[in-house]
């Protein structure tokens, strides 16, 4: 009988084991959820325009959104991992390339269309505050912003510390009148404070770089070229997140891109202060180019100098030698070597010769 028993018991759990998976019934609820998911930042559903009162969870926004004409989502993520992000991909149907590209820290600004959904990639850029501009200073910090736009929903993937989209989210909830125009109204928001950032640290590199053409000449306390390939290095960081956001622009405005005809308008606006942050940039890397040229021909003059003051030293005490190494010779007639004023009239003739070739050394500048 025991035997028996101990069959049964193996034949019930193999039983288990064998049987097809059913997902429990709370299964959706495991979707990323704003009370509990740390990668989110906020969840909100609007409708016509106004935000519906409420946080609600990411599955019920989508599912009301559905079932509004004029609704959609804006789900806020910050650096999310790929376990946090794939509930969200497998409820709005994104594919894993997709996901892939989204959650990639280094994307390249960008404009993509895949299948329902426009993936749209920003980079985002800060000032750092720094009391001194040195070889090692970190004076722009950028980032990266990517938007999954779909009918429905618009899903923001913020990457660093720079572009928090807090207060854009604040503004835009302001402005019901562009809210109304649906998700690509938080995409030309975004844009916006981008442009509106990359203004910003426009400016304040330039201060910096006013600060290097105001040294860059003085022989005491002037910059060094460690400092000015820094600044450009950083400068060329900075490009790399303004630059390649022209041609998306360009792009929204084309007739692939399901863009709302009265956002055009807005896109064109945004895209004309861009090119204006483009232009900026453009004229302080050739500054700093100028600057840079310029130092080291400074400083290639300055080790001149010092070459002439150290060729003009050389001669003097080389006239000073030859005078020593004649008389230091072991021969006995050579004139004036006995004679009582001798050694004075040598010492004489040294320093009168001496005297002699640094005035003609000062006036010649090579002292």
């Amino acid at each position: 009988m025991e035997q028996v028993r101990v069959g049964r018991r193996v034949g019930r759990a193999l039983g288990r084991m064998l049987r097809p998976f059913q997902p429990p019934e709370h299964l959706p609820q495991l979707l990323p959820n704003p009370d509990r998911d740390g990668a989110i930042v906020d969840c909100a559903l609007y409708v016509r325009g106004a935000r519906q009162p409420g946080r609600p969870a990411f599955t019920e926004a989508v599912e009301a959104a559905r079932r509004r004409r004029n609704g959609f989502v804006w789900l806020g993520l910050f650096e999310p991992t790929w376990a946090q992000f794939a509930g969200v991909a497998d409820l709005l149907g994104i594919d894993e390339l997709t996901v892939e590209q989204t959650l990639a820290a280094d994307r390249r600004p960008g404009l993509e269309q895949r299948g329902d959904v426009t993936v749209l990639t920003v980079r985002t850029a800060r000032y750092v505050e720094h009391a001194e501009l040195t070889a090692t200073s970190e004076v722009v910090d950028t980032g990266a912003v990517t938007l999954l736009i779909g009918r429905h929903f618009v899903v923001s993937v913020r990457h660093g510390a720079a572009g928090a989209l807090a207060d854009v989210r604040g503004q835009l909830q302001e402005r019901p009148t562009l809210l109304v125009h649906g998700p690509w109204a938080v995409g030309y928001a975004v844009i916006e404070r981008m442009v509106e950032l990359y203004h910003d640290v426009s400016t304040r590199v330039e201060r910096d770089v006013e600060k290097l053409e105001e040294t860059a000449f003085l022989r005491v306390g002037g910059c060094d070229v460690q400092q000015i390939y820094q600044l450009k290095r950083e400068l060329v960081e900075f490009k790399r997140a303004v630059l390649p956001l022209q041609p998306p622009l360009r792009r929204t405005t084309e007739t692939s891109v399901d863009l709302p005809p009265a956002l055009k308008q807005y896109f064109q606006d945004v895209h004309g202060r861009l090119h204006q942050v483009v232009e900026r940039v453009g004229s302080y890397n050739e500054l700093l180019d100028s600057i840079l040229q310029a130092r080291l021909a400074q400083v290639g003059l300055d080790q001149n100098n010092d070459m002439r003051k150290i060729a003009a030293w050389a001669a003097i005490a080389a006239m000073q030698t030859a005078i020593a190494g004649i008389y230091g010779m072991n021969f006995g007639n050579i004139p004036g070597l006995h004679w009582q004023w001798g050694f004075a009239v040598v010492l004489l003739v040294m320093l009168t010769g001496a005297l002699v070739l640094h005035r003609l050394f000062r006036r010649s500048g090579w002292l």
